[in-house]
């Protein structure tokens, strides 16, 4: 839980409440989602963009697309002792549509291209486990260590990878199937963006990955991603997912690759 100073900076009550969904971790303080584990150097140059581009989809209408409002501390700061906070929304369900999904990550990226047109810097400076994972998926490092349980997939995706073209990079949301809510009207609402210099078609392979192997979407999706450059992204998605989770579900894993691009 968000210690008191924390609280205070944020300017919520300091009894927040545990939210369900998502990893469990995050907490209600008044009329802010406070959340952990957050990057103060990604949040300084993200959420500025995030917050405008939120604010705009706001007063659209008809709304077609929202973005949780990133809000600040007292004294400015995104991230205090990792924790971040977005305005709450209330009347939300967790959204498993895959077709709305991928709608949503469309409209998104859409968005997203024409307000950052470069890498930005603090993608480049990542070096998390998920931005390794990316890096290795895309060939721009080598895999070290990998765990014994995932190395025969991994050396089995790995021998399929070659270099066909997957499109453009651009700043795309890299975990949006567990990141998105229908609001009280049904409009999509991406309520964590986790962001990523790579192809579209990339981040549509997460997405349906996710979608299958974690919320029950049918793996019939998987066949759509069986040749060319969409198969070639599905095992670069796949890559990603298995060398960044702790513990990923490698049997879900392998069934839902094997439904299409294995």
């Amino acid at each position: 839980m968000p210690s008191a100073d924390v609280s205070d900076l944020f300017a919520v009550p300091p009894d927040a409440v545990r939210l369900d969904g998502g990893q469990g971790h995050s907490v209600l303080a008044g009329d802010l989602v406070l959340s952990p584990g957050r990057d103060p150097r990604t949040a300084t140059w993200l959420n500025p963009v995030v917050a405008r581009l939120a604010a705009e989809l706001d007063n659209e209408r008809p709304r077609t697309l929202r973005l949780a409002m990133p809000i600040p501390t007292r004294d400015g700061r995104w991230v205090v002792d990792g924790w971040a906070a977005s305005r709450y929304e209330p009347d939300t369900t967790p959204c498993r549509d895959l077709d709305v999904l991928l709608a949503t990550a469309h409209l998104l990226s859409a968005r997203l291209a024409t307000r950052v047109t470069t890498r930005p810097d603090g993608i480049r400076e990542r070096d998390d486990r998920w931005a390794r994972a990316e890096r290795i998926a895309f060939g721009e490092i080598q895999p070290g260590n990998i765990p014994n349980a995932v190395a025969p997939l991994v050396a089995r995706i790995l021998a399929e990878l070659d270099a066909t073209p997957l499109g453009p990079d651009q700043l795309v949301h890299g975990d949006i199937a567990g990141n998105v809510l229908l609001d009280a009207e049904g409009v999509p609402m991406v309520i964590d963006v986790a962001p990523y210099w790579r192809p579209v078609r990339w981040a549509d392979a997460v997405c349906v990955l996710d979608a299958v192997v974690e919320h029950g979407a049918d793996p019939a999706a998987m066949r759509a991603h069986a040749t060319g450059a969409d198969r070639q992204a599905m095992l670069r998605a796949a890559l990603f997912r298995l060398l960044s989770d702790e513990d990923p579900d490698l049997e879900a894993h392998r069934r839902a690759l094997e439904s299409g691009p294995l």
